[in-house]
């Protein structure tokens, strides 16, 4: 009985969830079949103040998952520091070889646009603004 109480819920969670690959290769032969553009977002889920809140006001809303289901393709580098929050050795070893090839740096959050390719087109990260102009800036590296 408490499942069915639960049900639009979860029904809801999974239609409007962002789609987030975590490997590259995927995510460039997605890119490439589709003609779309990758964005590679590096992010410490459960301490990075500015990646949570530019995960809840960009990527979360409802403006943003609608345009990048037809033109993004999303790929996540995650990098959490809690325990229960662990990945796999096998994806924190990806993702450090990412951050290698793209974030050399280290900044969190740091969003990069890439080509089909894997090639860099532009870099950004947290600003304090709405999902319409994010997407304008992301689209901007394009030209």
């Amino acid at each position: 009985m408490k499942l069915l109480l639960y049900l639009p819920f979860l029904i809801s969670f999974s239609v409007f969830s962002q789609d987030w690959n975590t490997n590259l290769e995927t995510a460039k032969s997605i890119a490439q079949e589709n003609e779309q553009t990758i964005i590679l977002v590096f992010q410490g889920s459960d301490w990075c103040a500015p990646c949570m809140k530019l995960d809840r006001a960009i990527f979360q809303s409802e403006t943003f998952k609608s345009y990048a289901k037809s033109h993004f393709v999303m790929l996540k580098a995650d990098f959490p520091r809690r325990k229960k929050n662990a990945l796999s050795e096998k994806q924190q070893n990806h993702n450090k070889k990412l951050a290698e090839m793209y974030n050399k740096y280290g900044y969190f959050p740091h969003v990069v646009v890439l080509d089909g390719k894997g090639n860099v087109l532009g870099e950004t990260g947290f600003k304090k603004t709405t999902p319409e102009a994010y997407i304008k800036l992301l689209e901007s590296f394009k030209k």
